[in-house]
């Protein structure tokens, strides 16, 4: 794994001399090492995770990395930044991330407020502030504002797989890591009873569903699960942007309820908030607008008093970034990691917590650059 690039003093610039020259998509395909069943994606077996990285030069000479919303989408993501973001943000001041990014946004709002163009936006956000933080040579949770803090807790989020027997399997070997928080992918009641066996009781159990259901479903399947004392339901409706529905869920409940990682944009998680349809609220920062937007949806939510537990189910320079920013919170708040390994990544031992806990990233920027020569290895486009 590459040290991320260190820069001299003094601690911040001269933003006319950081001009973007390039902006570059790399896509990388990470085979998972499997020892049983395989999980589950769209009903197919999932063996490999693809991680879509974004790459800014500047005239400085210094490299920023981000990373925009990939997994099975990936194509239109990077034909997105390949062919209308990157081009518009040629010599752009890499320093200005707050006006750059609003510029952006502005000139791109018609190809629309969520999917492809907003996850790209997404990778080109990150990747300012990894430039922003190794011309300070300061992480960049120091950047925003944080106190130094060690590192954060982590909770196993284990991918679909429909099975009890896996799921015990998996539940229980997560917990033996040390992880004291779970969350399964799962929408039926004999998948939830393992694992909350194997987890023990006390230990936070989440149920991710994947807007599956419709409200009155949703009602059903969450009461049905409720004996399991789940921590929290995660999108049990269909679609989305159902807030009212969501809400109507957890008003005839009285369950904790929580989604964001399908919301695009600041508007959308406020008519959320509105709605009282969230207890917890999961905005993914590589996909609504980066670290700069995610830190107006934790703003946003702390007035609704609305808890802000991101979504982060990545292993490039957007969970790095999901660390940083949690790393600024006033109180210790977990990080999702997707419960798998490879054999090799680009990030080398910086995804990979250590008994339950990340060691949050202390060198410049996002603290650590991709490995160049895993990424020409493992790169399919």
């Amino acid at each position: 794994m590459a040290a991320p690039t260190r820069v001299a003093r003094p601690m911040f610039w001269d933003g006319s001399r950081l001009k973007i020259t390039r902006v570059e998509t790399l896509v990388v395909s990470m085979p998972m090492l499997l020892k049983g069943d395989a999980p589950l994606m769209s009903g197919k077996p999932r063996t490999s995770i693809e991680t879509l990285y974004v790459r800014i030069d500047t005239d400085a000479g210094i490299t920023g990395w981000g990373e925009s919303f990939g997994h099975r989408i990936w194509p239109a993501t990077k034909a997105a930044i390949d062919t209308l973001i990157g081009p518009a943000c040629i010599g752009l001041d890499a320093g200005s991330i707050t006006s750059v990014m609003a510029g952006l946004q502005h000139a791109m709002h018609n190809a629309g407020r969520n999917g492809p163009v907003m996850f790209g936006l997404s990778g080109i956000d990150i990747a300012l502030w990894d430039i922003a933080g190794k011309a300070a040579n300061l992480p960049v949770y120091r950047l925003l504002g944080g106190s130094p803090r060690a590192s954060l807790p982590a909770y196993a989020s284990l991918l679909r797989y429909g099975k009890a027997a896996t799921l015990a399997q998996n539940t229980t070997e997560a917990r033996s890591r040390g992880y004291e928080r779970i969350k399964i992918h799962e929408i039926t009641v004999p998948e939830v009873k393992a694992a909350r066996e194997a987890a023990g009781q006390g230990i936070p159990l989440m149920i991710d569903t994947n807007c599956p259901w419709s409200v009155r479903e949703a009602i059903d399947v969450s009461l049905a699960f409720q004996p399991y004392d789940p921590y929290w339901i995660e999108e049990p409706v269909w679609p989305p942007e159902n807030v009212v529905g969501l809400a109507e869920v957890r008003d005839a409940t009285g369950m904790a309820m929580a989604a964001g990682e399908n919301v695009g944009n600041l508007a959308d998680f406020q008519r959320l908030f509105e709605a009282g349809a969230v207890t917890y609220a999961q905005p993914s920062v590589t996909k609504m607008g980066g670290i700069t937007e995610m830190r107006k949806v934790i703003a946003l939510a702390e007035a609704y008093g609305v808890e802000v537990v991101p979504h982060s189910a990545y292993f490039g320079p957007g969970l790095l970034a999901s660390m940083h920013v949690l790393a600024t919170l006033p109180r210790e708040t977990p990080v999702e990691r997707f419960y798998c390994d490879f054999a090799e990544n680009p990030l080398g031992e910086r995804i990979d917590p250590v008994n339950g806990r990340f060691a949050v990233p202390q060198l410049p920027g996002l603290g650590a650059d991709p490995d160049p020569k895993l990424i020409e290895k493992l790169r399919i486009a």
